[in-house]
């Protein structure tokens, strides 16, 4: 139902580049349609992986880039260079639980493969920049949710979605990326969202945050994933909505990482360096 419904926006689009300049920034947001089977059957190739999301937007782009030519930017091939195309013991069991559960099923046998059929991605985002590039290091430091919730004019927002795929009617493998744009910050948040019906529910979440003034960006990457099993308690209709059940779903893994922007540096008549 997900991917019918994202086939007809595709369709009923024109493709479109939104940009939003902020400060020393430029937001650009690129919607395009579904690549076309011939183009995915040639980067399947490339990437050795036999088989590539259903609906893939390779097209679309979410980047925001500083005036001095760094930045980063989330698109579905960098995405999918982050999917294992190795037989994985812990992916197929579960696939192998799933093929099980759906003996009935024409397509079933199909799943199976020597890669992650669930397409699961734990992709941050590419990093942009040819001689600066941001530095990236651990820390300590979170993003202030509770600051983020304070009703402050939004005066930006969109939403990209990089790809899709149905797993055979069974389920739904999906990555989006939406950001926000206020007065003195901007938020974004990548989402991987999986549910294998009857198996699991899997979210990959990255948020990544910059306060106007900061020398540096915060970045969240989070992993919450449930058995089905272990959600009796959750009513069902929840399992298609990501914002709704995420909250119920354990989390696995959190890594917080310190993005810190380069500084430009000039040089005086007697090659002293200014920043």
């Amino acid at each position: 139902m997900l991917a019918s419904l994202s086939m007809m926006m595709s369709h009923g689009f024109k493709s479109s580049k939104q940009d939003f300049n902020f400060g020393p920034w430029k937001v650009t947001a690129s919607k395009n349609h579904i690549m076309k089977s011939k183009d995915i059957e040639r980067l399947a190739e490339d990437m050795n992986m036999p088989s590539l999301p259903e609906m893939l937007f390779g097209d679309n782009i979410l980047r925001i880039q500083h005036t001095d030519g760094y930045g980063i930017e989330f698109n579905a091939v960098d995405a999918l260079k982050r999917v294992s195309n190795m037989e994985d013991s812990v992916k197929v069991a579960c696939a192998q639980e799933w093929q099980e559960s759906r003996a009935d099923s024409e397509h079933s046998k199909d799943v199976i493969r020597p890669y992650d059929w669930t397409y699961t991605t734990d992709y941050r985002g590419t990093l942009t920049g040819e001689s600066m590039q941001i530095k990236v290091s651990e820390t300590a430091e979170r993003i202030d949710m509770e600051k983020l919730k304070a009703r402050e004019h939004i005066m930006f927002f969109d939403e990209v979605l990089l790809f899709e795929d149905e797993l055979h009617d069974h389920g739904v493998s999906m990555l989006s990326v939406k950001i926000r744009v206020m007065p003195t910050s901007f938020f974004l948040l990548m989402r991987f969202f999986l549910r294998v019906d009857g198996v699991l529910i899997r979210i990959n979440d990255t948020r990544l945050y910059h306060e106007a003034g900061k020398d540096y960006m915060l970045r969240e990457f989070t992993t919450r994933e449930s058995k089905i099993s272990e959600l009796k308690n959750v009513p069902a209709p929840l399992f298609t909505d990501p914002n709704e059940v995420a909250q119920y779903l354990t989390l696995k893994m959190t890594e917080c990482e310190k993005l810190e922007l380069p500084v430009l540096q000039t040089h005086t008549a007697d090659n002293k360096v200014i920043e």
